[in-house]
C-alpha cells in the first residue's frame, strides 16, 4: 500500500534541500499548504455532504431529489451556495453583537480542528499525536460553547431554549461516545489514531473484538447521532417548537458557517467509527487468503478511509429518515438510564477480555 508519507517527504526535502529555505521559511510555507489544503477539503466535502443528504433523502422518501438546476440537478448545490452568499446579513437589536458574531466562527473552527486530526490514508495527516483521540475528543466539544453563545446571544427566548437543549444534550451524550472510544482505546492499547488504524491490520475491531466491540460500535452510532442535533435526535432544531432553534435569527453567511459545521461534524462522526471500528484507511484483509489480501492492497488507502466514511454517513442518514423525533426527556433517559450504564459495563468487559486474550 503507497505510503503518503514519501510525498510529505519529498515536499519538505524540496524546499529544504533543493530551494535552499531556511527552516522557519520552510515550516511556514508547509503550514500554509496544509491549512489551504485542510480548507479545500472542508469545503468540497461539505458541499458534496448537502447532496449526499438530499439524494439519500430522495431515495427513502421514493422522491426524485434535485432535478433542475444542472444535469441531473448537480448544480444545486452551488446555487445554494450563491444565493447564502448574496442573502442579507440581518443586524439584531438589544443584544451582544460581538458573542452573536463569533458563535458560528467558533463552531466552524472546533469542527476544523476535528477535522484536522483524521488521517485519510497511510501516512496522509496533518500530525500524529500518541494522544490523538484524547485530542480529538478533547477539540469536538468545544462546538458546544458556539452553540451555547448563539442562543444565549440572540436575546430570544427560542434561541436560548433551542441552545440550552443542545448543551444539555451534546453534554450528555459526549460521555457515551467518549466511553465507546475508550472501549477501542483499551482493546489497541494505544490512544494513537494511527496505532488504532494499524492494530486493525489483521481484522477490524468490530469483527475481531466480540460482542464488547459490537455493543460499542451500536452505542457510538446512537450517541454519535445525538451529538450531533441529527433527527431522531434534532430537538434543538425541532421546528414545530422552536422555529430553527439556536440558530433562528442568523441569516446569510453566519446562517451558512452554521450549516457547514452540521455536515462536516457528520463527516467528523463517521470518520472516527471508520478509524475505530472499521479499520480507517486499512484494507479488507481475510486471514489465509493472501491473493485477496494482495488485491486489496492495490486500492488506495484513501479510498478505503472515504468509502468506509461515506458508508458510516449513508447509515445515519438512513437513521435520520427513517425514526420519528423522540421527546427531550425519552432523549435524556436513554443516555442516563440505558447507553451510559450498558457502556460503562461493556468497558469493563473488554478489559477482562483484553487481560485474558480473549479476543481473536
Amino acid at each position: 500500500m503507497f505510503d503518503f508519507s514519501i510525498v510529505t517527504g519529498w515536499i519538505d526535502n524540496l524546499l529544504r534541500n533543493t530551494l535552499s529555505c531556511p527552516g522557519w521559511l520552510t515550516s511556514t510555507i508547509e503550514c500554509i499548504l496544509v491549512a489551504v489544503g485542510l480548507l479545500l477539503a472542508y469545503t468540497v466535502i461539505a458541499m458534496f455532504y448537502i447532496m449526499y443528504e438530499r439524494w439519500v433523502c430522495a431515495w427513502i422518501q421514493c422522491r426524485r431529489g434535485p432535478i433542475r438546476v444542472g444535469p441531473a440537478g448537480l448544480l444545486q448545490i452551488f446555487a445554494d451556495v450563491f444565493k447564502i452568499l448574496t442573502k442579507e446579513i440581518v443586524t439584531l437589536w438589544h443584544n451582544d453583537k460581538f458573542l452573536f458574531w463569533l458563535a458560528p466562527f467558533f463552531v466552524v473552527t472546533a469542527s476544523v480542528l476535528t477535522f484536522a486530526c483524521l488521517p485519510w490514508g497511510k501516512g496522509m495527516q496533518v500530525i500524529d499525536f500518541n494522544i490523538g483521540v484524547f485530542f480529538i475528543i478533547a477539540v469536538s466539544s468545544l462546538g458546544v460553547l458556539g452553540i451555547l453563545l448563539a442562543g444565549w446571544s440572540s436575546n430570544s427566548k427560542y434561541t436560548l431554549l433551542g441552545a440550552m437543549r443542545s448543551g444539555a444534550q451534546m453534554v450528555s451524550y459526549e460521555l457515551s461516545v467518549g466511553i465507546s472510544i475508550l472501549t477501542v482505546v483499551c482493546l489497541a492499547g494505544t490512544m494513537s489514531i494511527s496505532g488504532i488504524v494499524e492494530a486493525q491490520n489483521d481484522g477490524w475491531f468490530l469483527f475481531k473484538g466480540h460482542l464488547p466491540a459490537i455493543i460499542a460500535f451500536v452505542i457510538y452510532i446512537i450517541a454519535a447521532n445525538a451529538e450531533n442535533n441529527r433527527g431522531p435526535f434534532d430537538l434543538p432544531e425541532a421546528e414545530h417548537e422552536l422555529t430553527a432553534g439556536y440558530h433562528s435569527e442568523y441569516s446569510g453567511i453566519h446562517y451558512g458557517l452554521f450549516y457547514l459545521a452540521e455536515y462536516l461534524n457528520l463527516f467528523i462522526v463517521s470518520g472516527i467509527a471508520a478509524l475505530l471500528f472499521l479499520g480507517g484507511w486499512m484494507p479488507l484483509h481475510i486471514p489465509g487468503w493472501e491473493g485477496f489480501n494482495k488485491v486489496m492492497d492495490f486500492i488506495p488507502s484513501t479510498f478505503w478511509f472515504l468509502g468506509k466514511a461515506f458508508f458510516m454517513t449513508f447509515v445515519f442518514m438512513w437513521i435520520r429518515w427513517s425514526f420519528p423525533r423522540v421527546r427531550i426527556d425519552q432523549m435524556l433517559a436513554l443516555e442516563w438510564r440505558i447507553l451510559m450504564p450498558i457502556g460503562l459495563v461493556n468497558l469493563v468487559v473488554m478489559a477482562l477480555c483484553v487481560s485474558f486474550n480473549w479476543v481473536f
